[in-house]
């Protein structure tokens, strides 16, 4: 009875490690350019940036600045540059923006 204990118990985890791999799949490829979007740097408020928002943040939701240049969204391909901001347009590439 006890092996079969050990079993499930082992069962139980490898799921629960396969549901959370799972569950951070779709984050992730939201994150990645495809062939009809593209990163637009400087366009992101706070806490809305898709990745990359430079330092003092790591990934998806930390930029603490609107319209960080360093930060980035997904737009659909060829309107960044058209995206107005108080700072400016968006950039294909990071920019320095004030802070």
């Amino acid at each position: 009875m006890k092996k079969t204990a050990q079993i499930s118990s082992a069962a139980l985890a490898g799921a629960l490690a396969a549901a959370l791999t799972a569950a951070s799949l779709p984050a992730k490829a939201a994150e990645t350019p495809t062939a009809d979007k593209e990163k637009c740097f400087g366009v992101s408020l706070a806490g809305k940036n898709d990745c990359a928002a430079g330092p003092g943040t790591t990934c998806a939701g930390t930029n603490k600045v609107d319209y960080n240049g360093h930060s980035w969204r997904l737009v659909p391909k060829g309107t960044c540059v058209t995206i107005d901001t108080p700072f400016g347009p968006g950039s294909l590439e990071p920019i320095e923006r004030p802070s």
